[in-house]
């Protein structure tokens, strides 16, 4: 099994305690990450923000009061104060056992004490992608329920989904119930500070999909050609039906952590 540091990604995305929430969601947005270091006057972490962590607040409610309220919040008023931190060291298994049993996505990796990169669960789906063999199916580690919304479900409503349920997508369905598009808490962002609420039909993105009978392995490619953290499983019988499940990054780092896992 590889080692954390020859998965993570080397560098880190930061921003200060200052740090306004709409200017958290740009940087967040620009590159195309879901967490920001926050770091002191001399450089040290001081704290995390992740998406997550935008969605809980209540910045899109139609109170125009508290939308002000939250625009003069700061990164340092909202971040997590604990890092989650991982030797370069520690071997991938590890990682996904932290991830998957704290409920993470992401962990600071940290060579002789300094933070020098982040691995996240879509690092250790690369490296399924990666690894010889078929391994289980789709059918066998996927979400059989999954947070559904209909098209005209406003965004307030989904940010307020996504946080109560823990879930970081809301899958949008036609009222006949196939498949229209995906919801995540990227395509929330940028509405953060904005006095807008659109609907799900209008922030969806196209959903991708999977037969239940796919290997992982062939999951993992298609979560990192698409760029996707979740697919939709359908019935390649009636594509056009009810989703059997979800497949997420998620369940396939649960696979990777489980005590029998053909990862260890």
């Amino acid at each position: 099994m590889a080692t954390v540091g020859e998965l993570m990604h080397r560098g880190l995305v930061t921003c200060r305690p200052e740090t306004s929430l709409v200017e958290a969601a740009v940087l967040l947005v620009e590159h195309r990450v879901h967490a920001l270091l926050v770091t002191g006057p001399d450089e040290a972490p001081v704290g995390i923000l992740s998406d997550t962590d935008l969605l809980a607040g209540e910045w899109l409610a139609a109170d125009a009061e508290r939308l002000a309220t939250m625009r003069t919040l700061t990164a340092g008023e909202l971040m997590s104060a604990v890092l989650a931190t991982i030797d370069a060291d520690a071997l991938a298994e590890e990682a996904a056992r932290r991830l998957d049993a704290e409920h993470l996505g992401r962990l600071v990796v940290v060579a002789g004490g300094t933070p020098v990169g982040v691995v996240a669960v879509s690092d250790l789906v690369a490296a399924v992608a990666r690894s010889a063999g078929g391994r289980r199916t789709v059918a066998d580690v996927m979400s059989r329920a999954f947070v559904a919304c209909r098209p005209d479900t406003p965004a307030n409503a989904l940010a307020r989904t996504m946080t109560d349920r823990r879930s970081r997508s809301v899958v949008v369905l036609a009222p006949d119930g196939h498949p229209l598009g995906v919801v995540t808490g990227h395509d929330l962002l940028p509405l953060v500070g904005r006095d807008a609420d659109p609907r799900a039909e209008e922030l969806m993105h196209e959903p991708f999909t999977i037969e239940p009978g796919a290997t992982l392995q062939d999951a993992a490619d298609s979560l990192l050609r698409h760029e996707v953290h979740r697919l939709l499983v359908v019935d390649p019988d009636n594509p056009r039906a009810v989703p059997l499940g979800v497949l997420s990054t998620s369940d396939i780092l649960g696979e990777m952590s489980a005590p029998d896992s053909a990862w260890r």
